[in-house]
């Protein structure tokens, strides 16, 4: 089977966009990067909390989740390994910032790409990352934190800074300094044998591994929590990772001149992330709501 990168828009393949959607517009959408593997889409229930999650803070509504979980089935089924990513946007809408009302509005717009999976280097994930401190900052904006939606500049400004093919990664702070995540990932760190995380409640996305990692933590025997981390307690931390439901978990080796062991707590997260996602039975079905 050829790999290929193929869209979806609404179901059917095609490459445009209407010139009117919202998501084109006004970035009025959220989006969903998934991995294919064996066929299917491990954590795919947390994937799907959060996207309705986003649509029902940004106030999109008649998404067909029968129709969604169909097409993501087809594109996933016989792929050994991909990317899928979804998007969902409010839909077409006339000018200006006022979305119409619900009588009003059409249809959401659904968008499907599957790609090849990227060419992650294997040191990422065994010997660790190299990544850097970006200067771009995240602004505080709770009726957003949390979801991921399609206003990425933030994100865009900060990888901007560094096109160095070493470091595979930025971490970006608030406006007090306070470490939030990285450009795609989320952060956690280690101080003494416990795992921490900063909050996203100002800013910043819930990743979807990030939530496994916290719900599982203690089934692993380890004890994991939230807390406001700055800069300066992250470059003392024991231990420090990445993490997304792409690349699983990546330790980090060096942050600018910092340097991090990749030690065991990392290594038995990754280990035990690793074993989950291949025992995940959840998928999209058919039948599905």
């Amino acid at each position: 089977m050829a790999d290929e990168t193929t869209i979806w828009v609404n179901g059917r393949p095609q490459t445009h966009l209407a010139v009117a959607d919202r998501g084109l517009h006004y970035g009025d959408g959220v989006f969903e990067t998934m991995a294919i593997h064996a066929g299917k889409v491990p954590l795919w229930t947390r994937h799907r909390r959060r996207l309705l999650a986003g649509c029902e803070r940004l106030g999109i509504a008649g998404l067909d989740g029968r129709q969604l979980e169909e097409e993501i089935t087809a594109l996933s089924r016989g792929r050994e390994r991909g990317i899928l990513k979804l998007i969902v946007t409010r839909g077409e809408g006339g000018r200006g910032y006022r979305p119409p009302r619900d009588a009003e509005a059409g249809p959401p717009t659904r968008l499907l790409i599957r790609s090849p999976w990227p060419a992650y280097p294997d040191h990422a994930w065994r010997e660790g990352i190299t990544a850097r401190l970006c200067d771009i900052r995240l602004a505080a904006n709770p009726a957003l934190a949390g979801i991921k939606h399609l206003n990425r500049l933030e994100q865009v400004m900060a990888r901007r800074e560094w096109y160095d093919p070493d470091i595979a990664e930025g971490l970006m702070c608030d406006q007090m300094g306070n470490v939030v995540e990285g450009t795609q990932s989320n952060v956690f760190v280690v101080r003494e044998g416990h795992l921490l995380t900063p909050p996203v409640d100002q800013c910043g996305v819930a990743g979807v591994m990030r939530g496994l990692i916290l719900d599982e933590a203690a089934a692993w025997g380890l004890t994991a929590e939230e807390r406001v981390l700055p800069w300066a307690e992250l470059t003392q931390s024991e231990e420090v990772f990445v993490c997304n439901a792409v690349i699983g978990v990546w330790p980090l080796r060096r942050l600018d001149q910092w340097s991090f062991p990749h030690g065991p707590v990392t290594r038995q997260v990754a280990q035990a992330a690793i074993a989950l996602l291949r025992n995940e039975t959840d998928q999209p079905k058919a039948s599905g709501p």
